[in-house]
């Protein structure tokens, strides 16, 4: 029975993967079920066992996504962190995690092509979403406490510059990229921009 489980475990998250990699390359509508199961161990009647179907693994593909981040933030100790090296250490995480997920970017940005259609049937990502501004609120609260923060910029404040600066980063990476001449591969630029954003959010933060 746990082997059958694991088994199971193991199928789902394999679709999972092959289903986020094509719908972030394809799009909802350019996406097929067919192309998903070829590229996986299963079939296609597996996925609708799992999933009910191409919108039902749609919505678990965008809940993945989004739990991949909020997963990635959880692990910051903040409560033993200096606030200011804390901000730095979370806008140093999403920049290296955006990074490294091109397909989330991808994502969200065909979820806003539909105008987040398909992301108002996911309930659990609205309570999923509140840890990343609860961290934010704790950071914030104790930089505030100790006289180093500003008191007129909240939490979504912060997310916003935090995840604009990243997002556009991946997002336009071709066309900036080419316009400008810049390599967005190269570790040292990345480095480069990983600091940055860390400086940019800090000295926002702390300045008077």
């Amino acid at each position: 029975m746990a082997g059958q489980l694991r088994d199971a475990e193991r199928t789902r998250a394999e679709l999972l993967a092959v289903a986020t990699r094509v719908f972030a390359d394809e799009g909802y509508s350019g996406a097929r079920v067919d192309d998903i199961a070829e590229r996986t161990r299963t079939t296609k009647r597996m996925i609708y066992y799992y999933f009910g179907g191409k919108e039902g693994l749609y919505l678990a593909v965008l809940e993945n996504a989004y739990l991949g981040i909020r997963e990635a933030e959880s692990r910051l100790d903040v409560d033993h962190t200096d606030p200011v090296e804390a901000v730095r250490q979370l806008a140093e995480l999403t920049f290296d995690h955006h990074v490294g997920h091109g397909d989330f970017i991808r994502l969200v940005a065909i979820e806003n092509i539909h105008r987040g259609e398909f992301i108002r049937r996911i309930d659990s990502l609205r309570s999923l979403a509140q840890p990343a501004r609860t961290i934010l609120d704790q950071i914030l609260e104790r930089g505030r406490a100790e006289g180093r923060f500003r008191d007129d910029v909240d939490a979504i404040d912060v997310h916003l510059v935090i995840s604009s600066y990243c997002v556009f980063q991946v997002a336009n990476r071709h066309t900036f990229g080419y316009l400008f001449d810049v390599d967005f591969d190269e570790e040292r630029r990345r480095d480069h921009m990983r600091a940055v954003l860390g400086d940019v959010v800090v000295g926002w933060l702390t300045a008077r």
